[in-house]
């Protein structure tokens, strides 16, 4: 809890535009017990956390590494909640691009960041990849645990918000697929650091990302989330870890 708490601190000031002396201020301490609050060497008082959690514009519970069910952070989430897939079935095209890249002729890691209802998991899944996947959305792991249990493979599916998670242990691929727009624009650096600091050397990132085309129709889907622009095409893009 106290590394989650010392991320959510540094994220949630960021985002209020904040410095670490402003926070401090506010909250009657030195700058010097914030910073040590970001870095996980202390952990602010309880007395404090209200106050906190108010000044950061979350909740306790989210502030502390809780999933938040305060506002609806996916609009999938009630689209999940029908018997079909909405995505359908068939593995995203970048799926195969890891194959090339990256097939599994021994065990490897791979994580889905923001798997939706778990087709692209699955398939990695059938093809011999060890695989761990999380969404924001509790219909889309329900469904993910479905598919998996249907053709019969294990897939560590757990719930998670892309803002929030961090990861703490290492992977051989880091796979995603029409997620990384959720990201605001001025964490990004500091999330894809945390992604390659936990890949395994020689390991490969495969993000399938929406970027701007004028002469192609944006999706019809309204994202309310979405920091970069007017999403429209999707491309595939790799690099090394």
């Amino acid at each position: 809890m106290k590394e989650q708490l010392a991320r959510n601190i540094s994220i949630y000031r960021k985002e209020q535009g904040l410095t670490q002396e402003e926070l401090a201020q506010i909250l009657r301490v030195s700058f010097q017990a914030v910073s040590k609050w970001e870095t996980a060497q202390t952990m602010p008082d309880i007395s404090l956390l209200p106050l906190l959690s108010r000044t950061l514009g979350v909740s306790v519970d989210k502030l502390l590494g809780y999933a938040s069910q305060e506002r609806l952070i996916s609009i999938y989430e009630e689209t999940y909640k029908t018997e079909d897939y909405y995505w359908g079935t068939e593995p995203n095209s970048a799926c195969y691009q890891v194959l090339q890249l990256m097939p599994p002729v021994k065990h490897l890691k791979l994580l889905d960041i923001g798997c939706g209802e778990g087709k692209d998991a699955v398939f990695f899944a059938r093809n011999g990849y060890d695989v761990s996947a999380f969404d924001v959305s509790d219909a889309g792991i329900e469904k993910t645990r479905r598919l998996a249990d249907k053709v019969g493979v294990h897939i560590d599916v757990f719930k998670a918000d892309i803002l929030d998670y961090r990861l703490d242990t290492y992977f051989d691929i880091v796979f995603s697929s029409g997620v990384l727009h959720y990201i605001k624009p001025e964490f990004r650096q500091g999330i894809f650091d945390n992604y390659k600091q936990f890949t395994n050397p020689d390991g490969i990132h495969v993000f399938n990302v929406f970027v701007n085309k004028p002469f192609i129709a944006p999706p019809p889907e309204n994202e309310p989330n979405a920091y970069n622009g007017t999403p429209a095409n999707c491309l595939a893009t790799t690099m090394t870890g």
